[in-house]
This record gives C-alpha cells, structure tokens and sequence, in this order.
C-alpha cells in the first residue's frame, strides 16, 4: 500500500486513500499526519480534516502529546489520554486529549504518536487517535505503527519536495465536459494499448462515479475480447468470446450498447438478447456483487476495436442518460486511439514472418498466397514453394524461429531405422505429419509440422507413453519424403493395415523389374540404355540407401558394385570376415543409374566414367553416422565399379579380447609399458592392424600419457586419445601431422600407416628421442618389414636401437557360436594344426545355418 502511494504521480490526491486504509489496519477514529515547520518551531497537518479547516497547526512544547513527541523523539502509546496520572508519566505539563478533540468534538482514550523519521532525521509526527472498540492499543498495533513510519516519513518528504511549508490545494471537481475531455487527451497520448487497458482505468472510473470499469480489446485471429488486469507487479489477462454467454461478449458481437440495472435479472437481459446470460462467476471469484452494468462497444469506421465496461453505480442506482452519453464518447475516442496504435504496433509474428522481415517475399505476395490456399484448399507451404519459388531451408528457418525448435529437413542421406516405425500405420502418419526419426533407450526424436497441436502432441505421449519425448520441426514435404524414402511411394488407398512399416530388398527389386517393364532396352544403344533410368528415381534412392544400411548392420567391411558386361545384371557383394558373398543381382538397366547414384552421394564427377575417382559418402542412420571410402574404376564394356569401405566408428577391444597367446599377449604388453621405442603392426589389407594398435593403445592409456594419433581415417575412438584426421587436400598429411605432435609434448605416438620416407624418418626419430611410437606397414612378416625399412632408406644403425617389437598378424574366421558342431579332423589336420598344443583337443566345424554369415 505505501509503495504504491510513494510510486504514484499524485501523492497529493492518494493521501486521503492512506489515511482511510491506516484507519482500517489500526481501526481507530481519526489518523492526523503532521509534517515539521522548523522556522515556526511547530507541527502543521498533511491531511485535511474537516471542509472548514484544512490545516491544523501545533507547536513544538510539552503543551500536546504530539508537541511533546517532536521535542522529545520518542513515540508514546497511552490507553486513557484523559488520566492524568498516565500523562504525568512523561511530563507533567501535558495537555489530556489529541490535537483533534476539540475539532471533532470526540474525547480520545486510547492515542499513540510517532515520530516520523526519514535519513536519520525527524520529519514529523503521527496521531492515532482512538480504537473503535474502547481498548488500548496493543504492543503488537503499537510495533506495527513503528515500522510503517519510515515510508510514511517518505511521503511527507515528497510533499514538502511539491508544496513546501504550504497546505495541499483542495482541487474542486471537473464539470464532466472537462472530465472527458481530459480524458479524451490522455487516451491520444497513451504510449500504447497495455497502458490504456491498464493505466487509465482509475480516471474513467472517476467520471462515472462507479466501481469497477474493464477495456477490452479485439483479437480477431481467436474471436475473442480480451482485457488486462495489474496486480501488484503481475499483469495477467481477461478472455471472452464474441459471443452471448457474457454481456461484453454480446455487445461486441451484436455492437450495440447496454445498460442494465440488475445483471441478475433475467427480463432485463432477455429484453436484449434471448441467449444473454451474466457470468456470476467473476462475484464468485471476486466476493463482490455485481448490480449495473454499462457496455458499448468500440467502434472505428464500423470496424470493432474492442468494449468498454462500467460496473456498479455507486449511489447504487442504474446508470443515467449522461453517464451513456460520456461512454459513448469514452468508446468512440478509444476506438480511435486503438486503431492509431495498431499502425505503429509490431505485428504478433506468424509462422512467415522471417520470410517477410528479410525480404524474401512481401506481405502482399503473403497475403495472396493464403488468399489462394484457402480458395484452393491448398496448403499454403506448397504455394509458396511452387508458386513463390520459396526454398525449403527458408520456409524451414522461419517455422525454426516460430516454433523455437530446431528444424530437420529432409536429407537423402539421412535414413531413419525401419525400427523407428514399428507397430505405426503409415496412413496415420501421413494424416498426421509427424514421425519418428530417431530412437536412443527411452528417448524418442519425432519430426513435426505442428508442435503446438494439442491433439498431435496428445496422441504421441500416448503412442510412447514411457518415453521422453524430443521434438523438431519439419514441412510437410520433409516428413512425407522420408516416409517415402524409407517405406517407398505409397500409391495405394488406405487399407487400414497395422503391420510394421519396413521394406525389404524384395519388395524393391519387384519395383524395379514393374519399372523395367515400361522400358524397351532393345531399341536403344547399350551406351545410352544404362541412361534410361535417372539416378534420381524414387527407388534408385532407397536402393542404394537399402545396400548401404543392409551392408552396415550385417558388419561386412566393403560393398562391390560390379556391373555386368552387355545386359547382365549388376552384382552387388558384401565382403564379411575376409570372403566376398553374392548380396543380390540388379537389372542391367540400372547400372548407371546405380553407380550414378553412388557418385552424387560421395560428391564425385558423374560425367567422368573414364577415369576412377575416390570420396567419402556421410550418412546418418538413426542416431549414428556412417562413414563410407568410396574408389570407382573404368572396366570393360564401358561400366564403372565400385567399391565402398565402411568405417563406421566404433570402441576398441581389449588387449585380452583379441585372441593373442599368452605369449605374445604378454610380449605386447611388457613392450607397450616401455617410455621410448618403436612398435610396428605388419600384414596385408584388413588384417586387423587398426584394431590391434588400438587395444594396445587402451592398454596403455591412462591420464598421467599423452597420447597423440594420425589416422587416415579414424575409425575407432577413444577417450583420452588426441586423435587427429588426415586431410590431405589441404595437405594434412601423416608427416606433417607427426611434425606437428612432436610440438605438442607427447609421451605416445601412433601413425596410422607408414606410407613414405618422410614419414618412417620422423618416427624412427621420435623413437629415438624418448617418444614411444606406433605405427603400421603393408609387409606380409616380421623380416620382411625389416627390408622393407632398409628399402625406404632408414639406417639400420638407428632403427636396430629403435625397434622394440613388430607384430606380424593375419585375420582367422570364427565359428558361429550358435551353428558350430562337433567335427572330428584327419591326421594330417590334426598334426598340422595342434603340435603346440598339449592336453586335449576339441575341434569344430560349421552347420551351415544359412542365417549366421560369420559361420
């Protein structure tokens, strides 16, 4: 209350309002604020007390209870003033009574008075004259005085500040012309609409000599009127619909006025409209009664603009033919202020609005846009992509801005888990626009056109109702183009199935022979047959992607494409623990489009099928990403193949996992705990070296090494390692990687090849200087690495110091646990195999379980 009072423009005019609040919380009879003349040595009165005496003036002595207390500084609490003996207490002097007795003719029994300080200093006194019930104020009334009189002290200082040593003016009241012109003035002048909804209530209410007044304003996008309400620092917001169901609703529905005498009657409120009911629900809310009721509406060159509502007359009576003509003039003149503030509003944004503020489109092509959406019942993304030529990654931005969540377009290199759509009904799906793109535990990513869709959102919780559910936005065309590329072009009718949305290599290759069909291959050239298919055909996409993902999930390590001479089909092999298996066999019309396909994936020159060409393809599957060396080569008949190398990222294996004797387990650890050498792992392509110096790095891993790693590329990760790939476009190549790290304080190194001199020089030198250095090299055993470091022009003298051990290994197939059987070897089997080995022997052959392919 005191903070409202001190904030307020006019403390002037909010005092009597203090006085008569102080006077509830202490229930007295009369509250008198003195303030200090020091020149005068006297008290002078703040708040008027009665028409023909607004000032009362008091000195500074032991004369009166409130002189006394400004000489003295004291505050006092007497229950009787008149009892001479509780006077005498503090001066013997003292006048019985308050200074108002006399004035108001009473005879004060209980009285405490203040002193009113503010910074330490006395600016003058408070009376509280007489509780109501005949009792002395209590100690806890008599603390509570205490603490309210520095914010009172402020006030007195604001009004000095303002009037000085003079009595505040009595304004005399406004004819209500000047009433509503005022009025009118601070309406125009008004910042913007919250502060007339808000700031300006008070004076009209004045004008009105009413209770309660509300402003309501339009929107039009909900149909709804909707005011704003302050509540101490909170400012929360009134809703009603354009509708009978309140009578603001009503007037701004039909736009007519009303002037009820009782809300609660029910003729009177038929009397203007059969449907027309009082909300009681706002006395219930309030605890107040609502009698009269004065409404009309806000309008501008006919347009709605919104309801003013004036509530309760405070004679109790129904509101009079003035008070319709000054609201009927309050309403006109805030319809015009309404609708000169709606030309320098900022627009509440719309899901386009980045669109229109940077220039890609203007709001008239908007507007005519959605004007032909709705004509054509068209969605208005299509239009502006088809009609505007608006790019999906702006429309994508401007919803991402909107909605404030990320926005996923769609990606032919993004392929989401047939697992992702399990038990969900496509059609359901495609209704809806949303799907799931991503699965990780009990974490779910769905793909979303209207996030904001209570229904939509309703339905997913319940779909995944144990799962915490992330969402990001997508257009429509985005989710409807990965639900075709992961279950293919839906061109049947709903059938209403529930079965799990995959598709299989089958379902596929049926396509493609369906398309085959439509194609004469006999009546073009075998150099422009290959052409008749585009690389960009629907199924030619979710072919490869489905080789792709197929190889990925089976963990072979290459993919060859190996198109046929003349018309034969293209052979497409998966490459699995060291031996090449037949995948399946692809019409011959799709070779080029096939190989096409592969080339635009991994950024490579589709034109150029006379030269071979290496790149990468990136994808992402679900919540991983796949990585995939791409190498095309010319062959004969005019086809290209290619190879892809998956290298997929992956953990390492422990040092005991990988199968080593005890032996050599134990001669690669006892090397690797060494501070300074040089270790080498030898053997053909995909023999596993990698994944050896790996574990024997993780053996060694720990936080008191520094690790640095150049790899080309790398394919398994590991906490700890600084691991560094090599670029060699802009030559990052493994020499001067190695440069590099020799800078960087290392304790380990591990290169991931030893392709030339250079680079062998700059190891073996690191070997020698207190570094321990591993590496790789393409020799076949342990001596022939040797030559092959002589070959490469290191000297003997330096590597015979450096070399600590070198690995020489091959990749040996394993038995599928769940087919292997017993198998009982021949001599020269058993002889071969097992002289090493003492104690007995069990060996095993495979069932030929065609399911398990490591078998």
């Amino acid at each position: 209350m005191l903070a409202r009072i001190q904030s307020s423009e006019n403390i002037a005019e909010a005092i009597p309002l203090l006085i008569k609040e102080l006077k509830e919380v202490w229930d007295c009879e009369a509250i008198t604020l003195f303030a200090l003349d020091r020149e005068k040595r006297q008290l002078f009165s703040r708040n008027k007390i009665i028409d023909s005496q607004p000032e009362v003036r008091v000195d500074i002595s032991t004369s009166s209870l409130a002189g006394y207390v400004a000489a003295v500084g004291k505050a006092v609490n007497i229950a009787d003033a008149y009892l001479q003996e509780d006077l005498a207490q503090f001066h013997p002097k003292l006048s019985q009574g308050s200074t108002l007795d006399s004035i108001l003719s009473i005879r004060t029994r209980s009285l405490m008075v203040l002193p009113i300080p503010h910074n330490k200093k006395l600016v003058g006194v408070m009376e509280i004259i007489h509780k109501k019930n005949g009792e002395a104020f209590s100690e806890q009334e008599f603390k509570l005085a205490r603490e309210f009189s520095p914010a009172i002290g402020q006030i007195l200082v604001q009004l000095e500040e303002q009037f000085g040593m003079k009595p505040i003016p009595v304004e005399t009241p406004l004819k209500p012309e000047e009433g509503l012109h005022r009025i009118s003035q601070a309406i125009h002048s008004a910042k913007n609409i919250d502060e007339i909804l808000i700031e300006l209530k008070d004076s009209i209410l004045k004008l009105f000599e009413s209770q309660a007044i509300t402003i309501y304003a339009v929107d039009h996008h909900t149909n709804e009127i909707f005011s704003k309400v302050k509540s101490g620092e909170q400012i929360s917001e009134i809703r009603l619909p354009i509708s009978p169901i309140s009578i603001a609703g009503w007037v701004a529905m039909e736009q007519k006025s009303v002037n009820i005498g009782d809300v609660y009657n029910e003729k009177e409120l038929i009397s203007y409209h059969p449907d027309l009911r009082f909300d009681s629900s706002w006395d219930k809310k309030s605890g107040n009664i609502t009698k009269s009721v004065l409404g009309y509406p806000m309008l501008h060159s006919g347009k709605l603009m919104g309801v003013v509502q004036v509530v309760n007359k405070l004679n109790g009576d129904k509101f009079t033919d003035q008070d319709e003509k000054g609201a009927s003039i309050i309403a006109e003149t805030l319809a015009l202020a309404f609708h000169n503030q709606a030309k320098y509003v900022e627009p509440k944004p719309t899901k386009f609005s980045y669109l229109t503020h940077h220039g890609i489109i203007t709001d008239e092509e908007l507007t005519q846009a959605t004007a032909k959406a709705r004509k054509g019942q068209m969605d208005l993304e299509s239009v502006l992509m088809i009609d505007l030529k608006i790019q999906r990654k702006d429309l994508g931005k401007s919803l991402e801005i909107f909605y404030q969540l990320p926005y996923f377009g769609y990606s032919d290199t993004v392929l989401i888990p047939g697992e992702n759509l399990t038990g969900l009904n496509r059609n359901f799906l495609t209704k809806n626009f949303w799907i799931p793109i991503q699965k990780e535990k009990e974490k779910i990513t769905i793909l979303i056109n209207d996030p904001i869709n209570p229904d939509k959102i309703q339905n997913i919780h319940q779909i995944f109702p144990k799962s915490e559910i992330n969402f990001k936005i997508g257009l429509k065309v985005d989710i409807i183009d990965f639900l075709n590329s992961s279950l293919g072009i839906d061109a049947t009718a709903d059938t209403g199935a529930e079965e799990t949305l995959t598709e299989e290599m089958s379902s596929l290759l049926s396509a493609l022979k369906d398309e085959q069909g439509d194609v004469d291959v006999d009546t073009v050239e075998d150099d422009d047959g290959s052409n008749a298919i585009s690389e960009t055909d629907s199924t030619i996409v979710r072919l490869v992607n489905k080789v792709l993902i197929d190889a990925y999930e089976r963990g072979v390590s290459d993919i060859h494409i190996e198109p046929g001479v003349g018309k034969e089909n293209v052979l497409v092999r998966y490459r699995k623990d060291g031996t090449c298996t037949i995948y399946e066999e692809i019409p011959c019309i799709y070779k080029q489009a096939l190989i096409s396909r592969i080339k635009i994936m991994s950024k490579l020159d589709i034109a150029e099928r006379r030269m071979p060409q290496d790149g990468k393809i990136k994808m992402k599957y679900g919540k991983k990403e796949i990585e995939y060396r791409v190498a095309t080569c010319p062959t004969v008949g005019g086809n290209e193949d290619a190879v892809l190398r998956i290298l997929a990222a992956s953990k390492p294996i422990p040092l005991e996992g990988m199968n080593f004797s005890d032996h050599n387990i134990n001669l690669i650890q006892s090397s690797a705990a060494k501070p300074y050498g040089l270790i080498l792992v030898v053997g053909p392509t995909g023999s596993g070296k990698t994944t050896t110096l790996h574990s024997t790095l993780g053996f060694i891993n720990k936080p008191e090494r520094k690790i640095w790693t150049a790899e080309d590329p790398v394919e398994i990760t590991q906490k700890g390692l600084r691991q560094v790939q090599m670029l060699n476009k802009i030559g990052l190549n493994f020499a001067r990687a190695m440069k590099s790290f020799l800078r960087g304080d290392p304790d380990v190194i591990m290169v991931g090849e030893m392709r030339d001199s250079e680079t062998c020089s700059i190891g073996l030198e690191a070997s020698l200087t207190g570094h321990l250095v591993f590496s790789t090299l393409h020799t076949n055993s342990a001596p022939e690495t040797i030559t092959r470091l002589i070959d490469m022009g290191m000297n003997p003298l330096n590597f015979a110091d450096a070399l600590l051990l070198i690995v020489a290994q091959r990749l040996v197939r394993t038995l599928c646990k769940k087919c292997k059987e017993d198998y009982h070897p021949t001599r020269e089997e058993f002889d071969s195999l097992v002289q090493d080995v003492k104690g007995r022997v069990n060996s095993y052959q495979c069932g030929g379980v065609k399911v398990y392919h490591s078998g």
